[in-house]
């Protein structure tokens, strides 16, 4: 059974230094709520949910955005985002609740931002012949959408990634590929299963480019 996501905080959990103390703003269609070390987010687009150590603490609080002088005589907008939430451990001084600390205030801010406005990750292909389609897969296995992406990356074969369920995937133009979801580790991890098939290779510049990825090119070596 899950209880209210409002817990207090403790007061010695505060280092204003340390991303974890960072609070993550959110919009009214967002909410959470806390039960057996599991926050459950749920937005506009889904709910998922988010692992809680024992000493991670958090509460609720109206937003408070800084506002010039200037700003604060003229008449200004309600912020996009009224509320924010504020995660602290109960002893910033102990190694491991601090990693711990910013690593779940960076889950927590994924999730609110994948249920909201969702995360987009497009792969750029290059190479002579290099093209991405999408495809219907023949036999999805449980999980998949039924959907996969066909790629053909010089190699004699196609190359077939199916679209695992959360995920959704579009070829624009035959060279881009763009994923799109909730999940930011989900989308990532994909986009790094495609790449895999033809990592991008420093003498001719070819390969599966994963968003803004570069690579600086090398003298190929003369005998």
């Amino acid at each position: 059974m899950q209880r209210s996501f409002v817990r207090a905080f403790s007061s010695s959990a505060r280092a204003a230094s340390h991303v974890g103390s960072t609070p993550i703003a959110y919009p009214e269609s967002v909410s959470f709520a806390q039960g057996n070390g599991i926050l459950t987010v749920k937005g506009p687009k889904g709910s998922t949910n988010v692992p809680l150590a024992p000493f991670v603490n958090f509460t609720s609080r109206p937003h408070a955005p800084k506002i010039s002088p200037d700003a604060a005589s003229s008449s200004t907008t309600p912020p996009p985002h009224p509320n924010e939430l504020v995660i602290t451990v109960e002893d910033p001084t102990v190694k491991q609740q601090r990693a711990t600390w910013g690593l779940s205030r960076s889950l927590i801010a994924n999730a609110v931002t994948g249920l909201t406005d969702g995360f987009a990750i497009p792969l750029r292909l290059v190479g002579v012949g290099y093209r991405a389609w999408m495809d219907k897969d023949p036999q999805p296995a449980p999980g998949m959408t039924g959907q996969r992406i066909a790629l053909k990356l010089g190699y004699a074969h196609e190359v077939y990634v199916p679209i695992p369920e959360g995920i959704t995937a579009a070829t624009p133009i035959p060279t881009k590929i763009v994923l799109r979801g909730t999940d930011k580790q989900q989308i990532g991890q994909l986009a790094a299963q495609i790449r895999a098939w033809r990592k991008p290779e420093p003498y001719k510049g070819k390969g599966v480019f994963v968003g803004n990825e570069t690579i600086k090119l090398k003298d190929v070596k003369k005998k």
